[in-house]
């Protein structure tokens, strides 16, 4: 190891930096041709690495572990080194941003606890419910992809509305809302400090943020339901519905 004195900063060779952080060499040369490490300074033939470079190795390491992408982390880091950027803010806010909107995730349950979900069913509804792949069998127990719209199912198939037209009804919700839902997160994006935000600061953008959430679910759900009327009502003046009359009466005749 570099010889060290309370005067002197320490530096270390490329293998002696990768003994003290425990990464491969070729990781950190890896991290220093993308641009997210800073060269070494070189004397003579030997480069050397400072205390700086082992910091930067374990906010790299932190940044990673956050999932975010050695170009990503690049450009965050550039960023900072030139003054751009406060990094303690920008994390506050990106930890911000991951925050869930809904208290739905996948969830592994026992037999007895899927049971328990669906109620009582007649024979074979687990089965039509492997099928339309809102359970997925796992050894022993069950994944369920999202036991809040699971159960959201439940209650329609309940009151009337069938499991495969629920579930087909969920895949098209999913499929609307996650366009919609990516073109909002860009809208809003391209207007930060411009209508979304009083500026470019974290905090300003983090309060932007905090209204943002509850005040989108509130205009989704009412946007939502005066499609739904328009809709209904183009459908009732079309006349359409009195084809769903003649099927439901047919339905109910008894067989010649």
């Amino acid at each position: 190891m570099p010889d060290e004195t309370p005067s002197e900063a320490p530096q270390y060779t490329i293998d002696e930096l990768a003994t003290v952080t425990r990464l491969p060499s070729r990781t950190i040369r890896f991290y220093q041709s993308k641009g997210a490490l800073p060269g070494p300074k070189i004397r003579g033939r030997v480069a050397y690495y400072g205390g700086e470079h082992v910091e930067r190795l374990k906010l790299i390491g932190e940044l990673q572990d956050r999932g975010l992408r050695i170009k990503a982390i690049r450009d965050i880091l550039g960023k900072v080194d030139k003054g751009e950027l406060v990094l303690g803010e920008w994390l506050g806010l990106e930890h911000k941003l991951q925050e869930p909107w809904a208290n739905d995730r996948p969830r592994v349950m026992t037999p007895a606890e899927l049971t328990e979900l669906v109620g009582d069913r007649p024979p074979g509804f687990l089965a039509e419910l492997l099928r339309l792949r809102e359970i997925e069998r796992k050894g022993d127990s069950y994944l369920v992809r999202s036991p809040a719209l699971l159960q959201v199912a439940l209650k329609l198939e309940a009151g009337g509305v069938d499991l495969e037209t629920a579930v087909g009804a969920g895949a098209l919700l999913r499929k609307h809302l996650a366009k919609m839902a990516g073109e909002l997160v860009d809208y809003f994006f391209k207007r930060a400090g411009e209508g979304f935000g009083s500026d470019t600061t974290a905090a300003d953008l983090g309060k932007a943020y905090e209204t943002l959430r509850p005040m989108g679910m509130e205009a989704v759900r009412v946007v939502f339901a005066r499609e739904m009327e328009r809709s209904l009502r183009k459908l009732l003046d079309s006349g359409a519905t009195t084809e769903m009359s003649s099927r439901a009466a047919k339905k109910r005749r008894p067989p010649k």
